[in-house]
Parts: structure tokens; sequence; C-alpha cells
């Protein structure tokens, strides 16, 4: 491509063939891609790297989606909720790290047990935390009420990843019910956004059936969408689940890895001033992983605090590295000091300049 990804960095808009480009940027090119990227980080949000404490809380999920391992269908996992009591103790030695944010993460679940259960919890940690600990969610597809009282407990962001914004790619990848209608997450994301919360989405890189195409597509949408924060990463099979049932292909998933710092790389370029996740799923591949992830200009790892008997169950994909580590060595073992002009965010929640700026926009 010769000259070609230079000139399109000089760019003031970019539009889709821009980043059609920039996705097939060579191995000999995507260096410049990514130290643009890093360098558009440290300008928009600052050169830290804030931490959310993980709590995997339930692995109990009222969704069948073909390539997650927690789906409803798959009978070989043992399924839990962790207690009240773990959830706190979990969220404590998330402050006492001076980790600044949790995030809690569950299969799916509507019932009115599940949703006061989360509401008193978030009311409980902000109270043990004196409103110190940011909470983000991630749990699915809600009614735009139980958003709005997890939202007034005191969670403050959300995130639910739309996977894949082309309808057609997001229903060949989910079942075709009223459980997993595409124009519902839509409809989700924007009750999350109206609500009050800090949004994110993501999508899965190296989906089957997917195109450079849809790639592009997943970064406008994003762009359009206006999110303030988001999580992506590669697909990774999983033997249990009807799309891993091909297995998984090592030359395949490094080009996946390579393609997901790619989609990282370019969101960073045209949202600059947004969180952007360097996701477990990447050390999967690559045990330095996430540390490349952030030197393509994401600033958000996400270190796992879910209680060591429980993390086998919560295995969306086949691989996830950390699972039988203790709690808080997946804090001290992150090698963020291995990147160079870095800084580890503690004890701040490290909300995004978008945010910000979108809101005040209203």
């Amino acid at each position: 491509m010769g000259s070609g990804i230079a000139s399109i960095l000089e760019k003031k808009v970019l539009d889709r063939s821009d980043i059609l480009a920039m996705l097939h940027t060579s191995e000999e090119e995507a260096p410049l891609l990514y130290r643009r990227a890093a360098a558009v980080r440290d300008r928009y949000v600052g050169n830290h790297v804030y931490l959310r404490g993980l709590i995997e809380y339930s692995n109990i999920c009222g969704k069948n989606c073909l390539y997650c391992g927690v789906r409803r269908d798959n009978v070989k996992i043992e399924r839990y909720t962790m207690s009240r009591e773990e959830v706190l103790e979990a969220a404590l030695t998330a402050f006492r790290l001076n980790l600044g944010s949790i995030a809690i993460q569950s299969g799916e679940n509507s019932s009115k047990v599940f949703v006061d259960t989360i509401e008193e919890l978030v009311t409980t940690i902000r109270q043990l935390t004196d409103g110190k600990l940011g909470i983000t969610l991630s749990l699915g597809e809600q009614s735009r009420e139980t958003y709005k009282r997890w939202f007034d407990a005191g969670a403050h962001r959300y995130l639910l990843r739309i996977e894949a914004s082309s309808e057609a790619l997001y229903r060949r990848v989910h079942p075709n019910d009223d459980m997993h209608r595409y124009y519902r997450r839509l409809e989700c994301l924007k009750a999350i956004q109206e609500t009050g919360y800090q949004t994110g989405t993501g999508v899965m890189v190296g989906l089957p059936f997917q195109t450079m195409g849809d790639l592009a597509d997943d970064i406008i949408f994003m762009r359009d969408f206006n999110i303030d924060m988001c999580g992506m990463g590669p697909f990774i099979e999983h033997s249990d689940t009807p799309l891993g049932k091909r297995g998984i292909d090592n030359l395949f998933l490094n080009e996946r890895f390579n393609l997901t710092l790619r989609m990282i790389a370019i969101l960073r370029i045209i949202m600059k001033d947004i969180n952007i996740v360097a996701s477990t799923a990447m050390q999967t591949i690559d045990p330095a992983g996430r540390e490349k992830a952030i030197s393509c200009g994401a600033n958000v790892v996400m270190p796992n605090l879910t209680p060591a008997r429980y993390r086998s169950g919560y295995l969306i994909y086949e691989g996830k590295p950390g699972y039988r580590e203790a709690d808080e060595s997946n804090v001290s073992g992150l090698n963020l000091d291995l990147i160079p002009d870095v800084i580890i965010g503690l004890g701040s929640w490290g909300d995004t300049p978008h945010f910000a700026r979108r809101i005040s926009l209203h």
C-alpha cells in the first residue's frame, strides 16, 4: 500500500474507504498506525491506563447465542451465582487495591429477584465505599425501568456489546427467535444512553461470515452511535457451541488478533476521547496481548476479581487466561509497567472526556 496509510492519517475526516484501507494495513506499515493511535490516546485521554475489577456474578443466562460458552443450552457447565457476601468482598478487594472501579458482569437474567439483587448490591457497594468506587454493569438486555433503577442506585457505566452491527451477520450468529432480535439490542443501547449511563458497546472480530466491510461498518456504527467506551476482542471458538464445532485454527486466531489491534487503533483515531478496553481475549491468543492492545490505543484493563472456584464456569470462550489464579494476582501480574510512557490510573474512575462533552451538548 506504499505511503497510503501515512497519507490517510493526515486526513481530518476519515471515510469508509479510509477505514477499509487501514484494516488492510500491511505488517510493515502497521506500527505507523499503532503509534498514531497511541499518540491520539495520550493527547485526548492521557497516558493513563484505568483498571476495572471484574466480578463475574453469575453464568446463568437466558440467551442462547451461537458463540458463547455460557449459552442456555450448554449443559456441560456448572451454573453458579455468587452470594451477596462474595460480591461485596470482591468489591471491597477492588477498593482496597485502589482500582477505582469495578465491573459486574453476568449472564442475562431479567427476573425480579435478579433485578432487585443487583439494585441492592449497587446501593450497598456505594455505601461501603463512601461513593468512591465506580460501578460499571454488563448485564445484558433489560427494560428501560430496570436500567433506570440500577442507575439511580449508583451504577454509572453500562456495557452492552452489539457483537455485530450488521443485522444480517447478527442474525447468523444468534438464534432466530424473540430472545435474540437485533432491533431489541439497539433499543436497549438507546435506553442505556438516554438513562444517563456512560454507554459502551463492542464487537467480535473474526466471526464466521464476517467481512472487512462489516468491520468498517462496525467502526462507523460506534462513531455514529456516539459511544463513550468500547470493549471488543477477537472471536475465539468454544467447542460446546454451534459456532465452535469446527475447532480452533491457530493461524486464524493470529489473524484475528492482528485485526483486532487494527480495529482498536482505528477506533482510537476516529473516536479520540473514549475509553477502549484491552480485552482478556487478546491475552488468550498472545500472553502480552493486553499490553499490545494498550500500545495500539486502548486505555482500560479489567483484572478478574471473581472468586477462583467460579472462574471455570465463566468460560465464554476456551483458553481464557487467569481463571486458576488467585484474585489479587490478577492485579499484581498485569505487567503494565512493561509499556513505556503509560501510567496506571489507580484510585480513579477514569471517566472519559467524551462523556462529559456529549452530556454538555444536550
